[in-house]
C-alpha cells in the first residue's frame, strides 16, 4: 500500500464511522465499529473491516444491511471525499479482535493453571 491508498484508508474509516452510526436507518445494522479500512494502490478497491456486537445472527444481519446499503454509503463517501473515482466497498468482519480475545483467555487459563501448581507445591 502506497502513502496515499493509506491516507485515504484513514479518511474513509473516519468517514465510514459516521455514515454507518449516523445515516443507516436499516433495523438490521447494529451497533459497528470500523476497525480499520486497506484501499488498494490504485484506489479502486477498499475493504473495510469492521466489528459488531452481538451473536453471529446479529452480525449476518448487519452484513446483510450494510451490502444492501453499498450503493447509498458509497455515494456519501463519494461527496464527502474528493477522488476522482469512489472505491468499490467490501465489507469484512475484523477477526483480529475476537483472535485476541481467544489469546487473552488462554493467557488467564495458563496462568490460572501455574498458581494453581503452585498452590499444591
Amino acid at each position: 500500500m502506497t502513502l496515499r491508498s493509506n491516507r485515504v484508508g484513514e479518511q474513509m474509516k473516519k468517514e465510514l464511522s459516521d455514515i454507518i452510526g449516523r445515516k443507516i436507518k436499516d433495523p438490521r445494522v447494529g451497533f459497528v465499529t470500523v476497525t480499520d479500512v486497506q484501499v488498494t494502490g490504485d484506489l479502486q478497491q477498499a475493504k473495510v473491516f469492521i466489528s459488531v456486537l452481538g451473536d453471529d445472527e446479529k452480525r449476518q444481519d448487519t452484513l446483510i444491511g450494510l451490502a444492501k446499503a453499498k450503493g447509498f454509503i458509497r455515494s456519501e463517501i463519494g461527496r464527502r471525499i474528493r477522488l476522482r473515482k469512489t472505491p468499490e466497498l467490501f465489507f469484512e468482519f475484523d477477526e483480529s479482535i475476537a483472535y485476541g480475545n481467544h489469546i487473552n483467555s488462554l493467557i488467564h487459563e495458563l496462568n490460572r493453571k501455574d498458581s494453581d501448581s503452585d498452590d499444591e507445591e
